[in-house]
């Protein structure tokens, strides 16, 4: 396979833009999802309210963890040893100071931006087959604004991550993409959600043609975004809109795509997971950690897979330090 030729003048950092969002997580059946009227396995914006009245209708007790798409992204690649950091907004609360701080433990730089409004949280909902149904209270993050964000905010970035999620915002992904170029850094956009994609698909299919170099589906975005139910063409047509194309399958692994050629990557153990929740995050950390660290796009993917599997045998998106300390034995 061709490779792909990382040519950044020696940059090794990558920077997360998202939402800085707090993960409640909980366990369900499908009973539960299907009175909440919300899709199975997408994302609902919500207000802070509703999240308390689903959790007062919880039969467990939740488990609370730190989070965000991108951020779980940096997270990882700051875990693996990377060059990494955040950019966000979030409260001045109690949860907002821990958030900072769990970033400085996981070698992770904090650029954040800060609010008098709560910080945002995200309720999942994972049901018995470990998929996760997703309900956002943006809180202090939807408060980021364009002018807050710069080319300075990407300073020595030779990736940065973007969270599809951010496209519900479109002047502030735009402003955020085009800072990016102008830092001179690569791009790489996580599509996050179907639901996401369906609701912004105009305006995605502009922002890809225009600034994405690194694009990142799953079956269920892939298909809302290229039309295609077929993996295939599916693959084939993400392919076409940006210059490495990756397409996550689950417990089949995920196919890459690059220079009209593409790669199969075998996921690991049987395809068992105890919950997905940040499975593409940190597949995403594995991949563009081994990207900037000059790797084949084979090996970026097998280290994308471990990531994603290790991360799938435990509740939420912090892989513990056993997990890292196999991941790590790839290197």
């Amino acid at each position: 396979m061709a490779e792909f030729e990382f040519k950044k003048n020696n940059r090794r950092l990558i920077v997360g833009i998202g939402s800085a969002l707090v993960d409640i997580l909980v366990h369900e059946d499908d009973k539960f999802i299907e009175k909440t009227g919300a899709a199975k396995g997408g994302m609902t914006l919500v207000d802070n309210t509703w999240i308390e009245r689903i959790l007062a209708n919880n039969s467990g007790a939740p488990a609370v963890v730190a989070g965000g798409s991108a951020c779980n992204t940096v997270v990882g690649v700051g875990r693996l040893g990377g060059n990494a950091r955040f950019v966000g907004k979030c409260g001045v609360d109690q949860w907002g100071r821990q958030y900072e701080n769990d970033l400085v433990q996981q070698n992770v730089d904090p650029a954040l931006l800060r609010s008098e409004s709560p910080t945002g949280r995200v309720l999942s909902i994972i049901t018995p087959d470990a998929q996760r149904t997703m309900f956002t209270y943006l809180g202090a993050s939807a408060e980021t604004r364009p002018e807050d964000i710069s080319a300075a905010s990407f300073a020595d970035a030779a990736v940065v991550h973007v969270e599809g999620y951010l496209l519900f915002n479109p002047d502030l992904i735009e402003t955020a993409l085009a800072a990016a170029k102008k830092a001179g850094a690569l791009i790489s956009l996580d599509l996050a959600s179907f639901t996401v994609v369906e609701q912004s698909l105009e305006v995605l299919e502009r922002l890809v043609a225009d600034y994405v170099d690194i694009l990142l589906a799953n079956e269920d975005e892939a298909r809302a975004f290229t039309g295609q139910s077929d993996e295939t063409l599916a693959l084939r047509t993400l392919a076409q809109k940006a210059d490495i194309a990756v397409l996550k399958v689950g417990p089949r692994g995920s196919h890459i795509a690059h220079d009209g050629q593409t790669i199969h990557i075998q996921a690991l153990g049987d395809g068992s997971a105890v919950d997905t929740t940040g499975a593409g995050d940190l597949w995403s950390a594995g991949f563009l950690f081994g990207l900037v660290s000059g790797y084949p796009l084979d090996k970026c993917g097998q280290l994308g897979s471990a990531c994603g599997y290790e991360v799938c045998q435990v509740i939420g998106a912090s892989i513990p330090e056993e997990g890292w300390t196999r991941i790590r034995k790839l290197l």
